[in-house]
């Protein structure tokens, strides 16, 4: 609640909205905020993140304020732009607020500004959010978003899914993402529609209760959450009832493989669903599919763009050369709803925004994807650029190999990531969270994917991840392939991999 109170209340002000990651450590968080200059911090007593027990916030809060407990004024050498801390008790009693001298509590400042707001001479151009970027890949940017840019790109979105008033939208993903505050908030409020969010931080039980309590009709969430849910009910531990209101909802974040998405379909009564496309940079969604689009647009594609957007599939060593229809290149995207800069960053904004070659005025995003665009229009995203594993110089897609792996019923989660090799340069090699009892061998993986798929698409290596761990994840709940190829390296070493 308090997110929401603070964001259509910063936008009104305009003032500029930063929400930060909860994953952040206290290096993270101090550098963030002297990025940015940052005047005001509001923070809750915890934070909550997902499968971990909450975190105090005090000892984050004292390394940058230390007078924080024994004065009414806040002094930190370490951000000197800060000028206040509000603080929201989110904590059911764990963490003492009385103690906390130097910060306001949210309920005052909620108390003492019940005005009514002057003109504020705002501008649509204006930058209004600063989102950094989820850093699945290296350390996070902070890409500049304006009130045009954000808020058209909600109306757009929520129009594609159909949404009404008597929508109800269950939105597990988190509010510092674009997910939970743009496909959420900008999606739902521009189309009158309720949203729901069931915990702080993603609990897939709490998640498929919500939308059985409240007859939700929509349910967000990234691969991984999904696969989750469908867990859960699989097991038994959430009896496969109140399902019947749901009908749409987004798959977003990262490649939503294909064999997820016919699940989704069967078991939770999503036929409608969606799959959006986009990137922080993009407000985030460019392109994206519709309830009515065939079933094979709506699994192998993610859609056709939004209206006043335009792509192109170029050359991923020549962003000049724009490339045939289903040829496969970097997808580059253009329109009102890219990001003005990364701040403070004049040189990483400009190896992202390239200049049209025939109007200098006209800026390209490239978005580090591989794509290739049918003679429809329809976008077929087939991986990061970075995270393609090249085989003796074959490019090889990991959603393919991940999505062949998924349907396969002793297979929970996977991920396919490439590994350093003396023959060929890089291997696949799989990690596979498979079912709680199953006796699943990493040869019959390896025969499953040779029987469906080609030989070079075949693990050499398969990594179990087991079923109380979790993979490295973005705390938007994306999965982190350099940190699993960095795990195979030393898993590698230790002779763990070819069993």
């Amino acid at each position: 609640m308090e997110f929401a109170i603070a964001t259509y209340a910063l936008f009104k002000l305009g003032a500029i909205l930063n929400p930060l990651n909860p994953s952040f450590n206290t290096n993270q968080v101090v550098a963030a905020l002297n990025h940015l200059e940052t005047s005001h911090l509001i923070i809750g007593a915890e934070t909550n993140l997902t499968r971990k027990p909450p975190r105090s916030n005090v000892g984050l809060l004292t390394h940058f304020v230390p007078n924080l407990q024994s004065s009414n004024r806040l002094e930190s050498e370490l951000v000197p732009s800060l000028q206040q801390i509000v603080l929201v008790d989110n904590s059911s009693g764990r963490v003492d607020m009385r103690e906390l001298q130097a910060a306001v509590p949210f309920e005052a400042v909620q108390k003492d500004n019940d005005q009514t707001l002057s003109d504020q001479g705002l501008h649509k151009d204006d930058v209004v959010n600063i989102q950094f970027t989820s850093g699945t890949t290296s350390s996070p940017k902070a890409a500049c978003l304006s009130h045009r840019s954000i808020l058209n790109n909600g109306i757009q979105i929520g129009d594609r899914m159909l949404l009404t008033p008597e929508d109800v939208v269950c939105c597990p993903p988190p509010l510092f993402h674009c997910f939970g505050c743009i496909l959420g908030y900008m999606a739902t409020a521009t189309h009158g529609s309720a949203i729901l969010f069931p915990t702080e931080a993603f609990d897939p039980l709490a998640s498929l209760k919500a939308v059985q309590e409240y007859k939700a009709t929509a349910l967000y969430g990234v691969a991984t959450m999904f696969l989750a849910e469908l867990e859960l009910l699989a097991n038994g531990t959430v009896p496969y009832e109140g399902f019947q209101y749901l009908r749409t909802g987004i798959a977003a974040g990262s490649s939503v493989p294909s064999e997820l998405m016919r699940k989704l379909h069967r078991i939770l009564n999503l036929h409608e669903l969606t799959i959006c496309y986009g990137m922080t940079e993009t407000s985030p969604v460019s392109i994206m599919t519709r309830t009515d689009d065939p079933m094979d647009k709506r699994t192998d594609t993610v859609g056709r763009l939004q209206p006043h957007v335009e792509a192109k599939v170029v050359h991923p060593d020549d962003p000049t050369k724009i490339l045939d229809v289903n040829e496969r290149g970097e997808l580059a995207v253009s329109g009102y709803l890219l990001m003005t800069k990364y701040w403070g960053d004049p040189d990483k904004t400009a190896e992202v925004m390239i200049p049209d070659e025939h109007d200098p005025s006209k800026l390209w995003m490239l978005t580090g994807d591989e794509a290739s665009m049918d003679e429809e229009g329809y976008v077929a995203i087939t991986g990061r650029l970075k995270d393609l594993i090249i085989r003796g110089g074959e490019n090889i897609h990991p959603l393919e190999i991940e999505s062949c792996l998924l349907s396969h019923e002793d297979i929970l989660e996977v991920s396919a990531v490439g590994v350093p090799d003396d023959r060929y340069g890089e291997v696949v090699s799989a990690f596979v969270r498979k079912r709680q009892g199953s006796t699943l061998s990493a040869d019959e993986i390896r025969s499953w994917v040779r029987e469906k798929l080609s030989g070079h698409l075949v693990p050499k290596y398969v990594f179990w991840v087991p079923p109380e761990d979790d993979y490295p994840k973005t705390a938007s709940g994306k999965i982190q392939k350099f940190k699993l190829r960095e795990d195979s390296v030393h898993l590698l070493r230790d002779g763990k991999g070819l069993e």
